[in-house]
C-alpha cells in the first residue's frame, strides 16, 4: 500500500504555488490541506469510498485477474448490467478498435477481440458516465467531463507511444484512462464541502499536489497491476531519467506532456526541456508531433466509443 504524506509540498509547472493567493484565505486552503490529508490517510488505510461509483467495475476487475475466470463467467457479469453491455458492444464496434468494419452483435465476441485490457476501459467509461448522470453529483458534471476527455486523449497518446517501446499498448491505454483516478476521487468526496476551501480554481490548485498519490493508493486498493499503479503514481515526476529500458511511467508521463500540445492550434511546437521519458523512448521533436497525429486521428472514435462529448478541448492539470 502507498505510503502518503501527511501534507505534500504542491506546485504547479516549476512554480510553487503562493501559500496565500488572492482568491484564498488562510483558512480557506488549510481547510482544503486539512481535506485533502484526511482522504490520503484514508486510501492509504485501505479503505476507497467513491460514492455513485458502480461495483460492477471492480467485479469484472476481479474477475478478469483471476486465472480460472471464463469468458462466459465475464459475459455472465457484463450482461447483468444492460447499460454496460451495450457500452462494451458499442466500444468493439467503434472505428477505434474495430477496423474490420465488420459488426459484433454477441457480447462474448466483443469480450474477446477487445481483450481484458479494454474491457476494462469500456467498463470505466461506463462508471464514468453513471456518476455523470448522478443527480448527486450535478455539481461537478462538467469538470468531471473535463477531466474524462482529457483522460481518453492521454490514453489515445498513450498507446501510440506504447508501439514505440516494449509495453503492452493496451494496458498503456487502460493507464492514460486512469490517471486521472486520484482527481476523480477527490472531486467527488469533494462535493458539498467546496465552499469551505475557497473558490474551485484554487482547491485544484492544492489537488496537483495530492492526486497521483491517491490515485495510485485506489487502484492498489482495487487490485490493478503494481506497474500500473506505480506509473500512476509516478506521473508528475517529468524531470526523471533513467538509464534502463522505457517502462510504463516513462510512456504515461510522456503522454500527459503531449497531451498538452493538443490544446494548441497547428502548426504545433512540442516543448521538450524538462520531460526526462522523452529521452528515455528516444522521441525527438519530429517524433513527438507524428504520435500527436496518429493520436488525434483516432481521438473522435475514442471519444464516441468511450462516452465523451467530443471534440476536445484541454483541460486543466
Amino acid at each position: 500500500m502507498s505510503n502518503l504524506p501527511a501534507a505534500p509540498t504542491y506546485k504547479s509547472g516549476k512554480e510553487s504555488v503562493a501559500p496565500v493567493g488572492t482568491t484564498a484565505t488562510d483558512e480557506a486552503r488549510s481547510g482544503g490541506l486539512q481535506f485533502l490529508g484526511c482522504l490520503a490517510a484514508e486510501v492509504s488505510s485501505g479503505t476507497v469510498d467513491l460514492p455513485c461509483f458502480p461495483d460492477i467495475v471492480i467485479r469484472i476487475r476481479n474477475a478478469l485477474a483471476d486465472p480460472n475466470t471464463t469468458t462466459e463467467h465475464t459475459v455472465t457479469i457484463v450482461g447483468a448490467e444492460p447499460r454496460l453491455a451495450a457500452r462494451l458492444l458499442q466500444t468493439a464496434n467503434s472505428a477505434a478498435f474495430n477496423h474490420s468494419g465488420k459488426p459484433l452483435t454477441d457480447l462474448r465476441t466483443a469480450i474477446t477481440r477487445l481483450g481484458h485490457q479494454l474491457v476494462q476501459s469500456a467498463a470505466m467509461a461506463y462508471a464514468v458516465q453513471h456518476m455523470k448522470d448522478e443527480h448527486s453529483l450535478r455539481s461537478i458534471a462538467k469538470p468531471l467531463s473535463l477531466l474524462w476527455k482529457r483522460s481518453i486523449a492521454v490514453a489515445s497518446i498513450c498507446q501510440v507511444v506504447a508501439g514505440r517501446t516494449k509495453v503492452s499498448s493496451d494496458e498503456a491505454f487502460l493507464t492514460g484512462l486512469l490517471h486521472g483516478i486520484g482527481r476523480l476521487y477527490i472531486m467527488v468526496r469533494a462535493v458539498g464541502k467546496l465552499g469551505a476551501f475557497g473558490d474551485q480554481k484554487s482547491f485544484m490548485e492544492l489537488v496537483s499536489g495530492w492526486h497521483a498519490s491517491i490515485g495510485k493508493a485506489v487502484l492498489e486498493n482495487w487490485g490493478f497491476a503494481e506497474e500500473m499503479c506505480e506509473a500512476v503514481g509516478d506521473q508528475g515526476e517529468r524531470e526523471r531519467k533513467t538509464r534502463r529500458t522505457a517502462n510504463l511511467s516513462d510512456v504515461l508521463i510522456a503522454s500527459i506532456a503531449l497531451s498538452e500540445s493538443l490544446r494548441t492550434a497547428a502548426p504545433r511546437v512540442v516543448e521538450m526541456d524538462g520531460v526526462g521519458p522523452f529521452s528515455t523512448i528516444g522521441l525527438s521533436a519530429d517524433d513527438c508531433i507524428a504520435i500527436l497525429t496518429q493520436a488525434e486521428h483516432q481521438l473522435e472514435s475514442l471519444q464516441d466509443a468511450l462516452g465523451a462529448d467530443p471534440p476536445f478541448k484541454g483541460g486543466a492539470r
